[in-house]
Order: structure tokens, then sequence, then C-alpha cells
């Protein structure tokens, strides 16, 4: 939605189906689809699966595989600008990442991700707001003033898929859990016209 709301016209990628996903969308390995098809796009952003990082599932014990190296290199060898986000805890399998926060947007949550960017493409590090805000401890009901954690069995859907929250209104419980704020790719895809402009006005001088 992020890179909607910036101008792009955007077709989705994913092994599940996403029946509510609100754009183009073809299931699919997506890193077997950027492989064959990425350089047909002006840009390329994935969310390889984060489980391999959390903190809930090394508590868990669960083996996940490493989705991140096999992304990047579709990625790059597409040519193509391309975003690669992220967990905190995968921050030693990104390059350089940007560490996104929801306060800096405005946002009732925190909801740290981190950005790999490349192909061209460099992300500049927003200010990072101090966390002033208490946040509402998981399956509790977000009291006045209290940030939303939307992890977990999170209370009150409808406040997490709300503006001033995730701005996610087709989200399921499900989705809003896997989900980043689409204010965070708005403000990337921003960004990332501004490279593209830039680099068709080079290979037009």
């Amino acid at each position: 939605m992020g890179y909607h709301l910036a101008g792009y016209r955007v077709l989705g990628v994913d092994l599940d189906p996403q029946t509510r996903y609100p754009f183009e969308f073809v299931q699919g390995d997506a890193v077997e689809f950027i492989t064959r098809h990425g350089h047909l796009f002006d840009l390329v952003s994935g969310s390889p699966p984060c489980q391999r990082y959390t903190r809930c599932q090394k508590i868990r014990g669960r083996e996940h595989p490493d989705l991140i190296g096999p992304t990047r290199e579709a990625m790059r060898a597409t040519g193509r600008p391309y975003v690669i986000e992220n967990v905190e805890e995968a921050r030693g399998e990104l390059l350089e990442p940007v560490m996104l926060c929801g306060a800096a947007f405005g946002l009732r949550t925190y909801r740290h991700r981190l950005f790999e960017t490349g192909g061209g493409l460099r992300l500049e590090q927003p200010e990072h707001p101090g966390h002033t805000a208490r946040v509402a401890k998981m399956g509790r009901p977000v009291g006045e003033g209290e940030f939303m954690h939307v992890v977990g069995n999170f209370s009150n859907v409808p406040l997490a898929r709300s503006p001033e929250v995730m701005g996610m209104h087709w989200a399921t419980r499900d989705g809003l859990r896997e989900a980043i704020p689409p204010a965070y790719t708005e403000l990337i895809g921003r960004q990332a016209l501004l490279a593209l402009s830039e680099r068709s006005l080079a290979a037009t001088g």
C-alpha cells in the first residue's frame, strides 16, 4: 500500500494465497519470480520470512531457512534498485540497514523494522524520536496515551487497523501481525522515485 500511495503500480508475490491483498497478485515462489521477471520492474522490494530471526522462534527451538541471502542475490541480478525488509534481530544478515520506527511517522506503535537498499538506491535514516509512550502489554486493552504492540494475541483489531496505528483497514489479525505500516514503504517509495528520476536523467543526459 505504501508504494501505491507513493505512485507505483504494485504487483505482489507470495507462496501462499492472499485473498485480502488489495493489488495485483501472483501466487508463487517470490525469489524464483524475481529471478525470472524482476528486471521488468522499476523497483523490487521484498520481506523474506522473519521467523528465522525472531526471539520467539529461537525460544521454541524451531529451525527456519535463511532467505535473506537468496533474496538479495536474486534482486541484485535484476540490475534494479531493491529493498529488503526484516526484523531487528536480522541486523547481522542485512547490509547497512536503516531502521524505521512508527513514532517517526506519528503512529501509535513503535514497530521497528530494518531496510537494506541496493542497486543504486540509498535510504536516508529519518530522525528516531525517543520512546516516551508506554506500550500496552500483549492481550490487554490499549489505554489512553499508550502505544500498541501488534504481535501475538493482541486485543482491539479495529484499532490496529486504524490510520493512527497500522493504517491497514483491509488486514486480518494474522495479516497485521506480519505487516509493516504502509507509511514506511511510502517514504521508501518516494525516495526511490527520486533515485529513479536521477538515473533516467543521467541515461538521457
